[in-house]
């Protein structure tokens, strides 16, 4: 169902979804902001993938040496530091450490995993699988 400029009373806003009454300067900036939310996003993804690259080699390291897949004291000293990086720039404790402790967990799932699977053992390449 589409809105005429008629359907908007003064001083209410336009439904989701619908940038009709909106003033073109707001639909400008909302769109620029969003461009660069998505880019963020995107960084936030790379920057996953490559410490998730890291943390496999960890993984097969550990397992071919019998280490644990957790290390708690390291664990402690990450959110410590996280913590204190996420006052400095403005973003809150709490949910920085609340996503350091998700990603931990997903680490010590895949060094569990890895463990379980080949025992860290190397590739017929010398490469870590």
């Amino acid at each position: 169902m589409t809105h005429s400029m008629s359907d908007h009373t003064a001083g209410q806003p336009a439904t989701p979804g619908d940038p009709e009454g909106i003033d073109p300067s707001v639909l400008d900036e909302l769109t620029r902001l969003r461009d660069s939310i998505d880019n963020i996003d995107a960084a936030v993804v790379h920057m996953l993938a490559e410490r998730f690259k890291c943390t496999q080699q960890v993984g097969h390291l550990k397992a071919a040496h019998r280490l644990p897949p957790a290390d708690p004291a390291r664990e402690a000293r990450q959110i410590t530091r996280l913590r204190q990086l996420a006052e400095s720039a403005k973003l809150d404790p709490g949910f920085a450490e609340k996503l350091l402790n998700f990603v931990i967990a997903e680490v010590i799932r895949h060094h569990e995993t890895i463990a379980r699977s080949d025992n860290g053992t190397e590739g017929p390449e010398g490469a870590l699988r």
